[in-house]
């Protein structure tokens, strides 16, 4: 864990964000990308035999191993079922509702020239959600039903394969209870158990089994990414995810055990996720910072994900001092982190000082009760974020993703028709397009 002052940061913040290209990895996944193009359903096999638990004979899953799957937790677990129900409930809640801010509209900007704009869902969207060490049964509510949501004709969800040949049983389940909330018919829903960049190849070009989709969601390792950033354009895509992050800023009103324990409790949480995952906290003194050093370490101690979260805090761990509240709000903006906590209680202050000038953000979560672990799991907003400063230009996985704002024109006699298409024959003639001239100057009113 490494601890500094504000004006030192820029200095650690360029060392920070130059890294190398990750040039054996992008090797391996080109050649996987051509050999499913060419090979198909066979390379898919053939891949899964080599990097995941099995290799299943047949890619696509029957819908009723999910409902049994879902069957079979409720049985055994049924609390945790009775979680995911209710986090899923908040997701499509909350998608509902960002659904309802995407609306069509016509404009006459001037007589007889008439825009307009149309929102038409995807008409089929693919969610992968990897296998790994722990299994994201909670991205797959997260991924697939915004897409629901948004009303997109068919959703497919991939998993890498287990020993038995399907995806994990709780992410089969969750795909079962985010088809329940979203109320869909089971025509909308495939599942397929493909893993890696295999999986990314077949549902960007189509294999014998997988159909070709428009769009492809979800997290994955640096192979799964490596395929996303490849086919961009061959396929839409949410985001390149890297690792996780999250900043948490404290100011000088807290109470500062109280205050560092918490904060120490969520930069675990975030550590705990990987080696590479990045914890950091603004705080407005060395007292603070040394407070909350202590405090981490105490808690470390007890943790049965400490070698992870040890591995991530010594690689990357950060504890930057501010001086004043431009400086930490410039360093934000700067590190544009995924998850950024704002353990600030004064309400007032929080939405006046802090949160106007906060540009660069995945998700926000205001005051000390707002956890960002609510953000992960049950209170409704998105948590596949943007990572690695992409919160620059990008925003989280929401409806939006799942849909396409497109434009129309509606024309007929009025000065404004007649204002629009001189102009029109006048600057295609400027540009030297004569057939663009003549489509203007024959639509001309005699």
């Amino acid at each position: 864990m490494k601890v500094i002052q504000g004006n030192e940061f820029d200095k650690y913040w360029k060392n920070e964000i130059i890294k190398d290209e990750d040039l054996k990895t992008e090797k391996i996944v080109r050649k996987i990308i051509t050999e499913v193009s060419a090979k198909g359903d066979a390379a898919v096999k053939k891949f899964a035999s080599k990097f995941d638990k099995s290799s299943p004979e047949q890619l696509e899953v029957p819908l009723s191993e999910a409902k049994k799957a879902l069957a079979e937790l409720r049985v055994n677990d049924s609390s945790l079922v009775e979680a995911m129900e209710l986090a899923a409930a908040n997701i499509a809640r909350f998608s509902e509702k960002q659904k309802e801010q995407f609306t069509g509209f016509e404009y006459e900007m001037s007589p007889g020239l008439i825009t307009g704009q149309r929102i038409i869902p995807m008409q089929r969207a693919a969610v992968y959600i990897p296998g790994g060490r722990f299994p994201l049964f909670s991205s797959v509510l997260m991924c697939m039903i915004p897409a629901f949501c948004a009303g997109v004709d068919e959703v497919i969800l991939s998993s890498p394969p287990m020993a038995d040949g399907l995806p994990d049983k709780k992410i089969l389940a969750a795909a079962a209870i985010a088809a329940k909330v979203a109320n869909i018919d089971d025509n909308r829903l495939r599942l397929f158990s493909i893993g890696g960049a295999q999986a990314i190849a077949a549902l960007a070009l189509g294999t014998e089994s997988v159909p070709r989709v428009d769009f492809i969601a979800g997290p994955g390792s640096r192979f799964v990414a490596a395929a996303k950033r490849i086919l961009f354009g061959k396929v839409g895509i949410d985001f390149i995810a890297g690792p996780s992050d999250i900043l948490i800023i404290a100011d000088d009103k807290n109470q500062i055990d109280q205050a560092a324990d918490l904060i120490a409790i969520d930069m675990l949480a975030q550590a705990e996720h990987d080696p590479d995952a990045r914890a950091r906290a603004l705080v407005p003194s060395m007292e603070f910072a040394d407070k909350l050093t202590q405090t981490i370490e105490q808690h470390l101690s007890k943790l049965s994900t400490a070698k992870t979260a040890k591995a991530s805090l010594d690689a990357g761990g950060l504890i930057i001092v501010y001086k004043n509240r431009e400086e930490a709000i410039n360093i934000t903006n700067i590190i544009a982190p995924e998850h950024l906590e704002l353990y600030i209680d004064n309400t007032i202050d929080v939405d006046e000082n802090w949160i106007p000038y906060l540009k660069n953000y995945g998700s926000l979560f205001i005051g000390s009760s707002c956890a960002e672990v609510l953000g992960d799991y049950s209170a409704g907003v998105n948590h596949t974020l943007p990572t690695s400063t992409s919160a620059r230009f990008t925003g989280g996985l929401s409806v939006r993703h799942f849909l396409k704002t497109v434009t129309t024109l509606r024309c007929s006699k009025g000065e404004g028709f007649n204002n629009a298409i001189n102009a029109a024959e006048i600057l295609a003639r400027a540009e030297g397009l004569e057939a663009h001239a003549l489509s203007a100057a024959s639509r001309k009113e005699k």
